[in-house]
């Protein structure tokens, strides 16, 4: 900046250029003392310096700069000066500007003369860094609060309204439902009397009335300068900040999640914001199906358990004084009704256990553990008619992770469908059944060499009531279905290397 090596031209022309840039910009020479500084900068020093200090003028030039700003010694600003004076390196840093409620971006030049300073005001960075920083905690404690399973569904909306009233700066979160064009306050976290939970009024009265309009969030920052003055909802209410969303479960209208305020907002949300909320009103929306999902298996649960108290009761009983008789009926006689008679009775039988275990049961599966698939396999057969069969194991030892009761019910249906169409074919010496992990160790299969099914119906077998066996009730490879897709495992039927039936089943866990 000296005389000495620059014209008076030359001089004013770089003054002229460094006036023109938005950034701030001053020298200093080697006492600490300004030589020059732009017009940005002169506003920057000036804001910050003693009355006193500061030329009739407004001008700065001659100042010294650490006597002329009160408290500047402790500042970031003085270190790091100083630092690129004593190194003779430039220093570049960030740091707050309270006098101007600015944050800049400091680069620091140093030389022998002493230090060229630019200031550029990076306030608007730092602003959307603290937003995004604030979004980042925001959506942390909401997944917090969503995944809290100790806590009911309308605590969590509670939790999530407190969560966005601290968000947006706004004292009133409420979910509300609209049922016969009144709007009822489900669950509320809010300071207005009106939004309190339990409060109703009429949807006319409602800022929510034309939320439920729009595809997308409505938003208003100013309600007397948007419109609202006359509006029922705004002379009831006196909103002048509002967001809300609509809130859906199955497709159908519940109501509306929105926050507000009863003065102005005086800047719009932002699109981080109004992403929250529609975030908001979908986990709402998500929770309400859940429940209502939950609410109806609840309520399906009572009448299956209701079925089953009267499949147990009222026809177990009749039944088993009906085998009762057959087998008296048996010691009297030698007819050749008594046998059919003794198989239909049998058959029923089954098939009120099969309808039970489907009615209470399902395919649900309680605790996964390790399970040795080989000697499970071998325990069902014990317990199976199997009419002169016989099982046979691929390996010695194959362990996945099941819940050994399940997988046992599922072994013990196969190999009861195995052997009741064995016997059905005519000259069947029994049906032998063999049990072994699938070549990729992805799964495992049972398998028989009975007259396997036609590849046509290998998709039907697993539907309810179906069956191609004259004595089959239809229901046992349902339950095999059922309790492959609890485990999350996925079962086809196919043909074995004999002819006969293969079912193998994928997606198994091993320990």
């Amino acid at each position: 900046m000296s005389d000495r090596r620059r014209s008076p031209s030359a001089e004013q022309d770089l003054r002229t250029i460094l006036d023109r840039m938005a950034d701030g910009f001053f020298a200093l020479d080697a006492e600490w003392r300004i030589s020059f500084a732009n017009d940005r900068g002169r506003e920057i020093l000036r804001s910050a310096m003693r009355d006193d200090a500061v030329g009739a003028d407004g001008s700065v030039e001659g100042c010294h700069l650490w006597e002329s700003i009160p408290g500047s010694t402790e500042t970031v600003f003085h270190d790091e000066y100083h630092r690129a004076m004593e190194t003779q390196e430039p220093v570049s840093f960030d740091s707050y500007y309270e006098p101007l409620d600015t944050w800049f971006e400091a680069r620091a030049f140093p030389s022998d003369e002493g230090l060229s300073v630019y200031l550029r005001d990076v306030t608007e960075r730092h602003e959307l860094e603290r937003q995004q920083r604030e979004s980042l905690r925001a959506i942390q404690r909401l997944y917090a609060v969503s995944s809290d399973n100790d806590r009911t569904f309308e605590a969590k909306v509670e939790a999530i309204l407190a969560l966005g009233c601290e968000y947006l700066d706004v004292p009133n979160g409420f979910l509300t439902r609209i049922d016969d064009e009144t709007q009822h306050v489900e669950v509320s976290h809010a300071e207005h009397p009106l939004l309190q939970a339990g409060e109703s009024c009429p949807l006319d009265e409602a800022y929510c009335k034309r939320t439920i309009e729009r595809e997308q969030l409505l938003t208003v920052v100013d309600a007397s300068d948007e419109g609202w003055v006359g509006d029922p909802a705004h002379e009831t209410f006196g909103l002048e900040t509002y967001i809300g969303g609509r809130v859906e479960v199955d497709g159908e209208r519940f109501g509306t999640l929105c926050f507000a305020d009863t003065v102005p907002r005086g800047e719009p949300f932002t699109e981080t914001q109004q992403t929250f909320v529609e975030l908001l009103t979908r986990w709402v929306s998500y929770e309400l199906e859940r429940q209502r999902a939950a609410d109806r298996l609840e309520r399906e649960r009572d009448r299956l358990d209701e079925f089953a108290s009267v499949v147990s009761h009222d026809l177990r009983n009749p039944l088993t004084t009906a085998r009762g008789r057959v087998d008296l009926l048996a010691d009297d006689c030698d007819s050749e009704h008594v046998e059919p008679v003794q198989r239909a009775l049998s058959r029923m039988e089954t098939l009120i256990e099969n309808l039970l275990m489907l009615a209470r049961e399902g395919g649900g599966v309680d605790e996964v553990g390790r399970v040795d698939l080989v000697a499970l396999a071998g325990d069902a057969w014990e317990t199976t008619d199997s009419r002169g069969g016989a099982l046979r194991t691929a390996v010695d030892e194959f362990e996945l992770r099941a819940d050994e009761p399940r997988l046992r019910q599922l072994l013990e249906n196969l190999f009861r469908n195995a052997v009741e169409h064995g016997a059905a074919e005519a000259g069947s010496d029994g049906v032998t059944v063999t049990v072994g992990p699938l070549a990729d160790g992805d799964g495992f299969y049972v398998a028989d060499d009975g007259p396997g099914i036609p590849e046509d119906e290998r998709e039907k077998v697993f539907e309810s009531g179906y069956t191609t066996a004259s004595g089959g009730t239809g229901f046992g490879l349902d339950i095999v279905s059922q309790i492959a897709d609890g485990h999350g495992w996925e079962v086809r039927a196919t043909e074995s290397d004999e002819g006969g039936a293969r079912f193998e089943f994928t997606g198994v866990e091993r320990p």
